[in-house]
C-alpha cells in the first residue's frame, strides 16, 4: 500500500501495521479511541491520555529526543510523528529503522484529514469516520454557539524566561479564531519572544496555557502590569493545542469556559 502524509511524502507499507510507536501525545491518544492501543508498543514521556499508557508502554523518550536504540528494540512497523512536535533531525534518524507518517496539523479539517488516513492506513475506517462525525457535528454546534459572544482580544502565553506567546501559522491560533478571539500577535508568525517591557493596553484577555510550560496563579502578578487592562486566566493548554479525539472534550469545555467565565456583554 502507498499512501502520502500530510507533507505529502508517498510512505509504502506491505501490511497493515501491527507494530506502532507514536512520539505525539494527542496522537497517542488518538490511536487508543481508534481501537488501536494494542499496537502501541512505543510513546514519548507526555503522552499522559490514557493515563495509563505510559505505564504499560516502553517509553522511548520526549517528543525532541528519543532513544534510538530503544526503539529499533521495538521493531514497530511505523513511526508517527508531527511536523511540530518532532524535528527534522529525529525524522532521519527515525526513517533508517522504518517507515515514518508525520502529521501536519493547523486546523480542524487537518484534524479530520489526519484521522481518515490513519483509518485507512490502520484498517480501522469505520472507528474513523464516527470519530470525523461526532467531531464535525461538535464544531458545527460550537460555531452556532459562538455567534452570541463578542470579538475580544487575547494574548496566549506559552512560555516564560523567555516570555513566548502564540502567532499565526499555529493549530492554536485557528482555536483562538475558533472562539471569537482576536489574537495580538495575528501577524507575526509561530511562536515570538516578547519584550516585556511594553504595554498592551488594547488587550482585554490573557491566557496562561498549562502547557508546554506550566503557568500558575503567581505568574499573573508578573504579566498585569504590562496588560494593565486585561483580565488574565489560567488555561487548559491541552483544551487549545491538542488535535485528535480531545477536540471532543474541547468543545465543551470552551462552551462552560464562555458561560462561566465569560458571560456575553
Amino acid at each position: 500500500m502507498q499512501i502520502k502524509d500530510q507533507l505529502q511524502r508517498v510512505i509504502k507499507l506491505n501490511r497493515t501495521p501491527q507494530r506502532i510507536v507514536c512520539l505525539v501525545p494527542s496522537i497517542t491518544e488518538l490511536i487508543c479511541d481508534l481501537g488501536l492501543e494494542p499496537l502501541l508498543v512505543g510513546v514519548t514521556k507526555f503522552c499522559v491520555h490514557p493515563q495509563h499508557i505510559i505505564t504499560n508502554v516502553v517509553v522511548v523518550g520526549g517528543t525532541k529526543q528519543v532513544h534510538y536504540d530503544k526503539i529499533r528494540n521495538l521493531n514497530p512497523d511505523i513511526i508517527l510523528c508531527n511536523k511540530e512536535e518532532n524535528t527534522p533531525e529525529m525524522i532521519r534518524e527515525l526513517e533508517a529503522i522504518t517507515t515514518v507518517h508525520i502529521s501536519d496539523v493547523n486546523t480542524i479539517e487537518d484534524c479530520l484529514e489526519l484521522m481518515d488516513m490513519y483509518g485507512i492506513i490502520f484498517q480501522c475506517s469505520p472507528q474513523a469516520k464516527s470519530l470525523i462525525s461526532k467531531i464535525s457535528s461538535a464544531k458545527i454546534d460550537f460555531e452556532d454557539f459562538i455567534k452570541t459572544q463578542p470579538v475580544r482580544e487575547v494574548t496566549y502565553f506559552i512560555w516564560k524566561d523567555p516570555w513566548m506567546v502564540v502567532a499565526n501559522n499555529t493549530f492554536i491560533n485557528y482555536m483562538l479564531s475558533l472562539n471569537n478571539f482576536k489574537n495580538t500577535f495575528q501577524k507575526e508568525s509561530r511562536y515570538p519572544e516578547i519584550a516585556m517591557d511594553g504595554i498592551y493596553s488594547t488587550v482585554e484577555l490573557v491566557l496562561l496555557s498549562s502547557e508546554p510550560y506550566p503557568f500558575k496563579n503567581e505568574h499573573k502578578k508578573a504579566i498585569q502590569p504590562q496588560f494593565p487592562n486585561a483580565k488574565i486566566f489560567l488555561v487548559n493548554g491541552e483544551m487549545f493545542s491538542w488535535y485528535g479525539s480531545r477536540l471532543l472534550l474541547a468543545f465543551d469545555y470552551f462552551k462552560t469556559w464562555h458561560r462561566t467565565v465569560l458571560p456575553s456583554e
